[in-house]
């Protein structure tokens, strides 16, 4: 069992197994029905997050059945959640075609609402959207903006262009204009390499190289502009990892003194527009592995409004029913656990 009480609890990051062909074949039109048979589409996880394989996926969370069922068995139940929100980090992301991009995540959104969050009122979800398209990407927005069971577009950490760039405007746009938050999960469509130094030869790179492209992306939308432009846009880095939020805070601000010659629409200290408007999931706690550090790693962000509490169910960084690791202060747990989620999601309030 947790050794925090978890009644009422909202779970940020909660993966149904990524739908395959034969899962979103119903959902599709004629002409996509077509398209995914003979040009033969149908595993869509991303190379950098095959959630079926170890270390992704804990073993004992492994199901022949129902997967509904095993999160209700496994997750729901037990913790006694309000809330989880699911996020499928699917191969969409990643296809150069932007119309079938598209029509997969069309199919996606149906298929989530249908299999999950029509069977119980408990799941909420993440809207995929395709970047690599933006007209429809928006078009996405408009067609699913009334069901209020979804409370963020969805992308990746490492994408085609930085998530600041002009191009996405018009998708964070429609994204504020109907309270839906920006959710950048761990993942990379491998359109650039994952380091400055080109690509990895072992998954413990990949993963580390993570962090850099959340920090990249942060960098971006500040820099850009995005928060500015829309002020009631939140970024929320899912299963990221923690400590690397506060040397982002430290390192931005200070070079932002020298150089905000050139980003005069950046008012605000970066630490402060962070503070302000991003927030980071749980799970993966790279902490201290010492309790006597975890809060003093936390009292880094300076903000007991940043964290979210996340599963990552039911992958290897899911710690069975211990969810917060030891050490963490018992007076933010309550925030941490539903107040800054209700706070960052409004539409779960809704």
């Amino acid at each position: 069992m947790s050794r925090f009480d978890t009644t009422g609890a909202i779970d940020c990051d909660v993966h149904p197994p990524s739908p395959r062909r034969d899962d979103l074949y119903p959902y599709l039109d004629d002409y996509w029905k077509e398209i995914v048979v003979t040009r033969e589409v149908d595993i869509l996880e991303l190379n950098a997050f095959p959630e079926r394989t170890l270390p992704y996926m804990r073993p004992d969370w492994k199901t022949s059945g129902d997967p509904l069922e095993a999160m209700q068995r496994n997750l729901l139940d037990p913790l006694k959640l309000d809330h989880a929100i699911l996020n499928v980090v699917s191969g969409a992301h990643a296809l150069f075609d932007p119309y079938l991009s598209a029509a997969i995540c069309r199919a996606t959104n149906d298929w989530l609402i249908d299999k999950w969050l029509d069977r119980d009122p408990r799941l909420r979800a993440s809207m995929l959207v395709p970047f690599q398209n933006v007209e429809a990407a928006v078009e996405e927005i408009e067609r699913l903006a009334g069901d209020k069971r979804f409370v963020q577009i969805l992308t990746l950490s490492a994408t085609e262009l930085p998530l600041g760039r002009r191009v996405y405007w018009p998708i964070y746009e429609a994204a504020e204009k109907h309270g839906l938050q920006l959710g950048i999960h761990a993942g990379s469509n491998y359109r650039n390499s994952p380091s400055h130094s080109g690509f990895h030869s072992f998954l413990i790179e990949d993963h580390i190289a993570h962090t850099q492209g959340f920090a990249t992306q942060i960098a971006s939308l500040i820099s850009e502009g995005v928060f500015t432009k829309y002020p009631g846009l939140k970024a929320i880095a899912i299963e990221s990892g923690v400590t690397w939020v506060p040397p982002l805070m430290w390192r931005m601000s200070k070079d932002w003194r020298g150089a905000r010659i050139e980003v005069p629409w950046v008012k605000d200290a970066p630490a402060e527009i962070i503070r302000r408007h991003v927030r980071v999931t749980s799970q993966p706690f790279d902490g201290p592995d010492d309790p006597a550090d975890v809060a003093k790693a936390l009292d880094h962000m300076l903000s007991d409004d940043m964290l979210l509490f996340s599963s990552d169910y039911p992958h290897w960084n899911f710690e069975g029913l211990d969810v917060l690791p030891e050490g963490f202060p018992e007076a933010a747990v309550s925030k941490l656990l539903r107040d800054n989620v209700l706070a960052t999601y409004p539409r779960l309030g809704g």
